[in-house]
């Protein structure tokens, strides 16, 4: 098993959390706008520290891989790719919105529905399962009254994220339930990484990229087949 640094900046929120074989440590946060560049070497080194640890005791570096802000992404993804090559160590990359839902503890819901904000009426969006099981990847959708509505109509839904803040006056539906909680956080991917490490799921430090996901066509969402 292994001492995992965990970085997250996909969204406004930069978050660093030390995980030793899944268990959080230490964590560093805060939502703080065009903050990342100036704090995110800060949080590395001072989680490392208030868990007794040096920066040569990793095992492993996780980062955020996306979608998101192309800004917040490419400065985690230099950090995470700058701490493997020169600890020699893997990286590992944790999709955004999986972490999200990840860090959801919840079990009034039949799926959840992580949201990052994009612009407009428009987020990122993936459905999961209670189990974390993928039910649909991450996709670009316009959200309208009519989103989600087939899979609204007969199971509880789960909507947390920025971007479902400005979906909770749209989802009319009793089905919809609104989280507080599942915001991107570094602490949300320590188990995910950990099972990526367990398993040798590393990139390619050198070949590594953030999943943007950008330049796209947004679509109204259709989930077929969940009825």
């Amino acid at each position: 098993m292994g001492l995992i640094i965990n970085i997250e900046t996909a969204t406004s929120i930069c978050s660093v959390a030390l995980a030793k074989d899944g268990i959080l440590l230490s964590q560093r946060e805060t939502a703080e706008k065009n903050s990342h560049s100036f704090v995110l070497g800060t949080f590395v080194e001072e989680v490392i520290e208030e868990a007794n640890y040096k920066m040569s005791d990793l095992d492993a570096v996780a980062i955020s891989s996306g979608p998101g802000s192309y800004t917040g992404l490419r400065i985690g993804a230099s950090m995470a790719k700058g701490i493997s090559y020169s600890l020699d160590i893997p990286l590992i990359a944790v999709p955004t919105l999986k972490a999200m839902a990840n860090g959801v503890n919840n079990h009034s819901a039949d799926y959840l529905i992580p949201m990052i904000d994009a612009r407009r009426m428009e987020v990122y969006a993936a459905i999961f399962d209670a189990f974390l099981t993928e039910i649909k990847p991450v996709e670009p959708v316009i959200i309208n009254e009519d989103s989600f509505l087939d899979l609204l109509e007969n199971n509880k839904v789960a909507f947390f994220g920025d971007g479902a803040i400005k979906c909770k006056p749209v989802l009319k539906s009793e089905n919809a339930l609104f989280f507080d909680s599942g915001m991107p956080s570094a602490g949300s991917m320590c188990s995910l990484s950990e099972q990526a490490f367990a398993k040798k799921q590393f990139e390619d430090t050198a070949y590594f990229e953030p999943f943007y996901l950008k330049e796209f066509q947004a679509k109204i969402s259709k989930v077929k087949g969940l009825k």
